[in-house]
């Protein structure tokens, strides 16, 4: 967070920021005029009326969230957080506070010493490893419980249904939810997006990046250069903050209790049992991100490799 800071109080930054704030918002305004005039015109309620902003499912598509999806969608959201944090440390912190090498022995035994990295590259790798499990498990129970039904698009018009939800959004008369037993064509869309497109880049990308990955001189270093990954890498993190913050906008203003518990609490209903579930998720990823320390991180690290200030 205080590299962030630091950031945001560089003069090119503030200049940026006190041009960009204001186009931004001008920006946004016009994109809400227009998406009111055009609903507004008789070609705009003819296309509202054929494309109403999301697509039929599948025969024996699933109806609801089953507990166990509820609990992944937890672990994602803990673990992203998380990884996010960790990965803009490691692209803006210049001395790091301290070092992990890891132990070369066993199965880990490799030619040569082994690489020393910073104590938050190691957080960020350890986090991939459990996020990348979490997600390999949560789309094999997808296909297995027809779920993938719900976010995998299996018609084209699934795009102007998506445009006519985005209409709906901007013009501030939104669409109506009831994501309990389908979701609207752009959610559908960006929800593909995120599991089968985004989250397998940000892997692809990031294996190349670590330090297990073969030499310069190895002929796959070759065929997928360093920089290709690198430039693929930090936008795709910029989507997926992009997305949690829209997503999260969403969650809390088109029906919060419902879609908390839907998202937590596996029911329809409007009780406040989803939102005390997501409101303990939420001390747990605080807790995690206070202790993302090098003084509560060294003890787990030294399981696994040596820590030290240099």
């Amino acid at each position: 967070m205080s590299n962030l800071v630091a950031a945001l109080q560089t003069p090119e930054v503030r200049k940026k920021l006190a041009w960009g704030i204001p186009l931004a918002v001008v920006a946004l305004a016009g994109v809400v005029l227009l998406a009111q005039w055009f609903r507004a015109s008789e070609a705009g309620q003819s296309f509202l009326t054929q494309y109403p902003g999301e697509t039929e499912l599948p025969t024996g598509a699933p109806v609801g969230f089953p507990a166990w999806l509820n609990f992944q969608h937890f672990l994602n959201a803990f673990f992203i957080v998380l990884i996010i944090r960790t990965g803009w440390l490691v692209r803006t912190t210049q001395r790091p506070a301290a070092y992990w090498t890891r132990n070369n022995r066993g199965l880990l035994r490799t030619k040569g010493e082994p690489k020393k990295i910073s104590l938050d590259l190691w957080l960020h790798l350890s986090l991939d490893f459990l996020w990348v499990l979490n997600g390999v498990i949560f789309v094999i129970l997808l296909f297995i419980t027809g779920q993938w039904m719900r976010i995998v698009p299996t018609t084209w018009e699934v795009f102007p249904n998506a445009f006519s939800a985005a209409v709906q959004y901007a013009s501030l008369n939104w669409p109506i939810e009831n994501g309990w037993v389908n979701y609207n064509s752009l959610q559908q869309l960006a929800y593909f997006l995120i599991v089968f497109v985004a989250a397998p880049l940000a892997i692809a990308t990031g294996i190349r990046m670590s330090n297990a990955w073969p030499g310069p001189s190895a002929r796959i270093s070759k065929i997928y250069p360093l920089p290709v990954a690198r430039a693929i890498h930090y936008p795709v993190m910029i989507f997926f903050v992009l997305f949690v913050i829209a997503h999260v906008t969403l969650v809390l203003t088109t029906g919060a209790l419902r879609n908390l518990n839907h998202m937590y609490a596996s029911n329809n209903g409007d009780s406040w049992l989803g939102f005390g579930l997501f409101a303990g998720s939420l001390v747990l990823t605080v807790v995690a991100w206070i202790l993302a320390k090098p003084a509560f991180l060294q003890p787990v690290a030294t399981l696994s490799g040596k820590v030290t200030r240099q």
